[in-house]
């Protein structure tokens, strides 16, 4: 592949777009690819004076979302993101599943910017995952329910009554097994929650209210020497939910940062963090129209962050890395969020650990969150 004409390969400024992972173009306004990166060629399996003599339509899938894009993009002249689209083509196969970020070219009129990413897409692809995961729990959960909450009462009721009879020195036998019979019927209880398919109460909420009680519980408790910073966007609109719910989900995130920081560090902070992000869309299995997601709200944290070989597997039930831990928290919120039609996923590294949470807006239309209507909407 030839690679001697870069894009914009003249300035240190250049030379950074080319070391992006991430391909990058520019497209002219009749259409053709005037500059590339080499990630871009790399994606596309041509060289940069190849990809100048064709139209990008002639690169991308007949009818591509792309393009309807860069149109949206001249007319507005404000940038558009669409997410999970399908650039896959005959001369291209295979998985080609990106997120798609298209921007005006202030210094040339007419021109745009189109920039393609893969993460968001997989992250998507591991949330509907993570949802499956969850529907197994609640088989699992309503079997544990009836087969060993019944036997446990008769197991704990018998160590009672022996403990009445026997030695000082083997109450302490008996003790054991009526703890350990109480920790299992609370884990039992903790995994009845996933089975739980009543409708909930739903109503518009102010997310904004909803963190700051969450704030105030967790500076009460468990993140009592962290401090706290609040990033909200005053204009978010409400989300369709239940309170409750809410308030579990996000005190979950925020113990759980607080527990990551730890007492000793020092300088330990988690960020509240909120924003409208109107291009977020998300296409779910056999629906024919896509999800609008736009309200961002993130929890963020400053500790040594979550190890790289748990990172896929996060929301799995059972899995923690607390010598303690259930396992069962981040699977709660998964299924609690993906209950209200959003998604959450989490992005580490050391010093910095984000849990972001995509909903959609409640449009009072109706009691819906709102989905097809407000996806077209943004077209």
């Amino acid at each position: 592949m030839n690679t001697a004409e870069p894009l914009l390969s003249a300035s240190p400024a250049d030379a950074v777009l080319n070391a992006l992972p991430h391909p990058v173009i520019v497209v002219s306004a009749d259409g053709k690819v005037t500059d590339a990166n080499v990630a871009a060629e790399s994606f596309f399996e041509v060289s940069i004076s190849h990809l100048r003599r064709h139209l990008l339509r002639d690169l991308v899938p007949f009818g591509s979302p792309l393009l309807t894009l860069i149109e949206q993009v001249r007319a507005r002249g404000a940038a558009v993101n669409e997410y999970k689209v399908d650039l896959g083509t005959p001369r291209n196969p295979g998985d080609r599943l990106v997120d798609l970020y298209v921007a005006p070219l202030p210094e040339q009129p007419d021109h745009v910017v189109v920039m393609l990413q893969r993460t968001i897409a997989d992250k998507m692809d591991r949330q509907l995952t993570h949802r499956g995961a969850a529907r197994s729990v609640i088989a699992l959960a309503a079997m544990l329910a009836h087969e060993i909450k019944n036997p446990l009462s008769g197991i704990r009721g018998a160590a009672q009554l022996l403990e009445q009879s026997v030695e000082d020195e083997d109450r302490t036998l008996t003790r054991l097994i009526c703890d350990e019979a109480d920790r299992i019927v609370k884990l039992v209880d903790r995994m009845e929650v996933f089975g739980d398919e009543r409708p909930v109460e739903r109503e518009p909420i102010n997310i904004h209210v909803v963190l700051d009680h969450v704030k105030r519980l967790a500076q009460s408790g468990v993140a009592r020497h962290i401090k706290f910073v609040d990033d909200y966007d005053p204009s978010l609109p409400p989300v369709l939910g239940n309170r409750d719910q809410l308030i579990q989900v996000f005190l979950n995130l925020v113990k759980n940062a607080a527990e990551a920081i730890g007492d000793g560090t020092g300088g330990g902070e988690i960020v509240l963090s909120t924003a409208f992000r109107p291009g977020v869309r998300l296409s779910l299995p056999g629906a024919k129209t896509r999800i609008s997601l736009p309200l961002e709200i993130c929890v963020k944290d400053n500790g040594p962050g979550v190890p790289d070989e748990l990172m896929p597997h996060l929301f799995d039930p059972f899995v923690t890395t607390k010598p303690t831990g259930s396992g069962l928290g981040l699977a709660l919120v998964a299924k609690i969020i993906g209950d209200h039609g959003g998604i959450i996923e989490c992005e580490s590294q050391p010093r910095r650990t984000i849990f972001r949470v995509l909903m959609p807006v409640y449009t009072g239309r109706d009691a819906e969150p709102d989905g097809a209507a407000q996806s077209r909407g943004d077209h």
